[in-house]
């Protein structure tokens, strides 16, 4: 079991395009995680995401966006130097706003390669590798998990069982534009940056009413409420410096149903009679053992997907999918916001 490669993180943004036919795609499961594909409903017969790479990665999103944004000069809390929001958005050289706190980036983290419409690392998953809720954190992945999710999305084993994921799509995209001189920068660098702790899990009833930014819950003006059901949602903090600045330190409050910690402690740490334990793989502390990727702390929106993913075979994992097989949404929710709490 500890050679269970294909677990529950990434090397990027996270998901594509399942394989559903037309009955699944007409009666999806009602139960399924789709808060964490940054949807509230299922989706649609039809309703899809479009296709990336002609001719390059980015053809699959809108004009670039930079010319709208602000060039006013901000300051985020402890940056040595301010940025604009149109610095902070550039797709290929994004304002890094804490050089002191990482090692030198490769330049296909830091710039990207424009020519081949490969926007850099760093503009979504940040120089310090702790991405946001929509994507992934990379930081402390080991470089040999960090490739082979790069070929999974290449070799067309790792896509999303959410059709409408447009960013794993550009991820797809991206693997196969990338050369392996590029990849194997991005990895080393990315496995050198230290993790840090992400936000702090609230067991709550009711969660602030928000919007969906692309995946990204941000919270709406005012002190209205909802109730937050059989989901996580992650919010920062500080909304706008993450949104239109790209915090790379953001403070998220995770928010999660009553009794989730417990429930997914039990789940993750003796498998409750219808998984295994996550540490046989993940090691006892769940940070990681030789090329099994550390889980503890991560973001549970982000696990969720990757384990859904893996059920429904859009992800390809042989092992995994067998651990999760018996998992429900409510499982999910668990496992998510108990890893979550971890330091």
């Amino acid at each position: 079991m500890r050679k269970i490669l294909t677990t529950i993180l990434l090397a990027g943004a996270v998901t594509s395009t399942p394989l559903l036919n037309a009955q699944q795609a007409e009666a999806p499961n009602p139960e399924a995680p789709w808060w964490a594909y940054g949807f509230q409903w299922a989706p649609k017969a039809g309703e899809e995401a479009r296709e990336c790479g002609v001719p390059t990665p980015i053809s699959c999103f809108n004009p670039r966006p930079i010319p709208q944004l602000e060039d006013v000069p901000r300051i985020l809390p402890g940056a040595p130097k301010p940025f604009s929001r149109k610095q902070a958005s550039e797709w290929w050289g994004p304002a890094d706003w804490y050089p002191n706190d990482h090692p030198a980036m490769p330049d296909i983290v830091s710039k990207g390669a424009e020519h081949k419409g490969v926007r850099a690392c760093s503009l979504c998953h940040s120089a310090l590798g702790k991405g946001r809720s929509e994507n992934s954190s990379v930081a402390a992945l080991p470089a040999a998990y960090f490739l082979q999710q790069l070929e999974l999305f290449k070799t067309g084993q790792r896509k999303s069982a959410d059709p409408r994921k447009l960013n794993t799509k550009e991820m797809i995209a991206m693997a196969k534009a990338l050369s392996p001189e590029e990849a194997k920068a991005a990895a080393e660098y990315y496995a050198s940056v230290a993790w840090t702790p992400r936000g702090k899990v609230v067991e709550t009833a009711n969660v602030p009413k928000f919007r969906s930014a692309g995946g990204l819950y941000l919270p709406l003006e005012g002190e209205a409420t909802e109730p937050i059901g059989m989901r996580i949602i992650e919010m920062p903090n500080r909304p706008d410096d993450l949104e239109y600045l790209r915090d790379p330190k953001a403070d998220w409050t995770i928010y999660a149903p009553v009794g989730s910690i417990e429930k997914g402690k039990a789940l993750a740490t003796t498998g409750g009679g219808k998984t295994m334990a996550c540490g046989v793989c993940h090691g006892p502390n769940l940070k990681g053992l030789a090329s099994v990727p550390p889980i503890a702390g991560r973001s549970p929106t982000y696990m969720t997907r990757q384990m859904y993913d893996m059920q429904q075979g859009a992800r390809v994992s042989p092992l995994m999918k067998a651990v999760v097989a018996k998992l429900t949404n409510e499982d999910f929710v668990a496992i998510g916001a108990y890893l979550a709490s971890l330091e």
